[in-house]
């Protein structure tokens, strides 16, 4: 059996092409959430068999300790390669993720479920632990229309990203820096991955990084997402990763605030209030749901949770 994944915490998820075997080597000195060894659009036609191969040769390496996920993007299901891709990638011993692009239709994952439960029976039997996750990349106005029955299509769904390029492509609408053209779509994204339970959603690739001023654009671009909803994004270079996990990870002043609310919360509890204030502002259930995911996220993202625990273990509710 493969061995297992850390838990799944996508603030970037890097393409790399599948036909370089020199990226593909260079990705595994990264430290990233999660690597998607690309066969789709950074793959030509006559280099797929070729990439079929890189990719399967560095998924049968030893794990390296920087990369939390190792992904692969294969073709669309309807491009015809798909089988092809998955018959290859499957014997993979750590594969951790599918990425699947321009998913239309709940079929196309219908499609992969079904693959994954012939080639890989035992990691996809009910109650296992380590099956393959799924990412869908959504992409067209017909999938956005679509996006319940997408979400709720194959017990392996693990995330939803938003392929901007090809959804403007779809629309014939144009890109502009405020993404105000893309403020349905992105909504809706999100809102349908939250009432799914689907852990990961991934915005939308930012083109321009180069330079202070591209830095500026895509650090701006990554609060963007955040503030949407958005706990992940799509990256294309890895001089992107660092700043994109940064900005979707708990900052210290909001790691020290939901600690703050965790460890009075408690104390709270056993006094028998269910509301009560902290710094002026009121502090109810809802609140304290959030502090709770923002603590369980600053561990997974290795932040000094603990320490705070420590720092904070007077904090009483006012």
């Amino acid at each position: 059996m493969a061995a297992a994944a850390v838990a799944v915490i996508r603030r970037c998820q890097l393409y790399v092409p599948g036909s370089s075997l020199r990226f593909m080597e260079k990705s595994r000195g990264l430290t990233v959430d999660s690597v998607a060894y690309d066969l789709e659009d950074s793959v030509t036609p006559s280099k797929k068999p070729e990439g079929r191969q890189n990719i399967l040769a560095m998924l049968n390496k030893d794990r390296v300790p920087g990369i939390r996920e190792q992904a692969v993007r294969i073709n669309p299901v309807s491009s015809g390669l798909a089988l092809d891709d998955l018959t290859e990638i499957l014997k993979g011993k750590n594969l951790d993720c599918l990425v699947v692009p321009k998913v239309d239709a709940p079929s196309d994952l219908h499609f992969v479920t079904d693959v994954l439960k012939q080639k890989l029976p035992e990691r996809h039997a009910e109650g296992s632990t380590n099956a393959v996750k799924i990412v869908a990349l959504v992409e067209s106005a017909r999938s956005i229309m679509d996006l319940s029955a997408i979400c709720a299509a194959s017990p392996f769904l693990s995330g939803i990203t938003f392929a901007a390029e090809d959804f403007a492509l779809d629309l014939s609408i144009t890109r502009t820096p405020g993404l105000n053209e893309f403020m349905y779509a992105r909504s809706a994204i999100v809102t349908a991955a939250r009432a799914f339970n689907l852990p990961s959603t991934l915005d939308l690739v930012s083109t321009t990084f180069r330079g202070e001023e591209g830095k500026r654009f895509l650090q701006e671009e990554s609060e963007n997402g955040k503030r949407f909803g958005f706990n992940g994004k799509q990256c294309i270079h890895p001089d992107q990763v660092e700043t994109v996990q940064s900005v979707f990870s708990p900052s210290q002043q909001e790691a020290e605030w939901a600690v703050r609310v965790v460890v009075a919360d408690k104390k709270a509890d056993a006094q028998g209030r269910g509301a009560w204030t902290l710094d002026g502002k009121m502090i109810d259930v809802p609140v304290v749901g959030k502090a709770k995911a923002i603590v369980a996220k600053a561990e997974l993202c290795g932040m000094d949770v603990k320490g705070l625990q420590d720092r904070f273990k007077d904090e009483e509710p006012q």
